[in-house]
């Protein structure tokens, strides 16, 4: 992706300026980003979606004043002419091809960072109270109207009265309604209250993952097992004295468990290789079709599902870590970045290289690419 071109999308901003000047730092809305914007489902296709069980949809209402919460699978939604009511349905790239290809426009940011597109659909005055979201989010209306207000408010109490994290002493410093077409860019923690104008209010959001140190640590720890074979050294203490404290954890055996834990920390590449397969692991609700192997002469696309990075050493796919070096290395990173191989490219591949991408095809991570 070129980073250097001015956009429409970014107010005439280049992605490289964006990130210098708002990414992280403060908000930016732009009229009219996205002049032929149209929502990726209507809202029998999203209520269809918000019925299954591989799907992530929560439902907020606020009638007469009751906040209540639901999460899905959503058998039935209220009528769009009663007023306060959303709809939000998670992980649409996931599912829908149109929803996965407006939130690649947005990949300028690393994918490492990139989680997921979610459409809410609101009637009338709908909207999910005020909040703060720890990560940033790029607001997109698609259809209908809706209203923000927002604030980079630091001192920001929740109330303890409803069952969601809404913001009781918001104290709103900027308030923008936007058309369709329009979008509203948000750092990590400005508040902001986003109220449908009107019925039938699409807006989309693609949103961004910021891992807190401990859960990565956590995710990351038990992964950096994985290569342990049990030959390690054997703890010894031939010069452990008698005790009077029998208690006590020895000193010796806190400092072999200590060196032993770095020593899992610094092999080579182990740090590398877990948080690769960590960022790439799919999430919970998804599930891969099962294919068969790429037919001769066609090219390769990730489906849409698949995540896929890569390091200096290592390829990562849905989870996994591949060794890769040469030719097949800069081919499998093409992929990662366009997700897509032309027929020629595959034609490059190396047999072992082929066979997993083969593989990949049976998995049905990888889709072949059409003719």
């Amino acid at each position: 992706m070129q980073t250097d071109l001015p956009t429409p999308m970014l107010a005439g901003l280049t992605p490289a300026q964006f990130m210098r000047r708002h990414w992280q730092k403060k908000p930016l809305l732009v009229r009219q980003a996205f002049a032929d914007a149209r929502p990726p489902a209507s809202l029998k296709e999203l209520a269809a979606l918000a019925a299954r069980d591989d799907v992530e949809s929560r439902l907020v209402t606020a009638f007469d004043g009751q906040w209540k919460f639901r999460h899905g699978p959503i058998a039935r939604l209220p009528a769009m002419g009663k007023p306060g009511w959303t709809l939000l349905v998670q992980g649409l790239d996931q599912h829908l091809a149109e929803a996965r290809r407006m939130m690649d426009l947005f990949r300028f940011i690393p994918d490492a960072r990139l989680d997921d597109f979610m459409l809410s659909v609101a009637s009338d005055g709908g909207g999910v109270g005020p909040h703060f979201d720890s990560y940033d989010v790029f607001l997109i209306q698609l259809a209908g109207r809706r209203r923000w207000r927002i604030a980079p408010q630091k001192d920001a109490v929740l109330r303890d009265d409803v069952p969601l994290k809404i913001i009781a002493n918001f104290k709103p410093e900027q308030d923008h309604v936007l058309e369709a077409g329009d979008m509203l860019y948000l750092p990590p923690g400005w508040a902001h209250d986003g109220v449908a104008v009107g019925p039938g209010c699409m807006t989309g959001s693609v949103g961004f993952r910021a891992p807190t140190a401990d859960g990565l640590a956590a995710e990351l720890l038990p992964r950096l097992l994985d290569d342990v074979d049990g030959s390690g050294k054997l703890y010894a203490d031939p010069r452990q004295e008698a005790s009077t404290e029998p208690g006590r954890v020895p000193p010796s055996l806190l400092d072999f468990a200590r060196r032993a834990v770095e020593a899992a920390v610094q092999r080579p590449h182990a740090v590398e290789r877990a948080l690769g397969e960590a960022l790439t692991e799919p999430k919970a609700q998804v599930w891969f079709e099962p294919g068969e192997v790429l037919p001769p002469g066609r090219g390769a696309r990730l489906d849409r599902r698949s995540r896929m990075l890569y390091d200096t050493t290592h390829v990562f796919l849905n989870g996994e870590s591949f060794r890769a070096g040469g030719r097949d290395a800069a081919l499998m990173r093409g992929l990662a970045d366009r997700r897509e191989l032309s027929a020629a490219e595959v034609g490059c591949l190396s047999l072992e290289a082929r066979e997993l991408l083969d593989q990949w095809t049976e998995d049905g991570w990888v889709q072949p690419l059409e003719p």
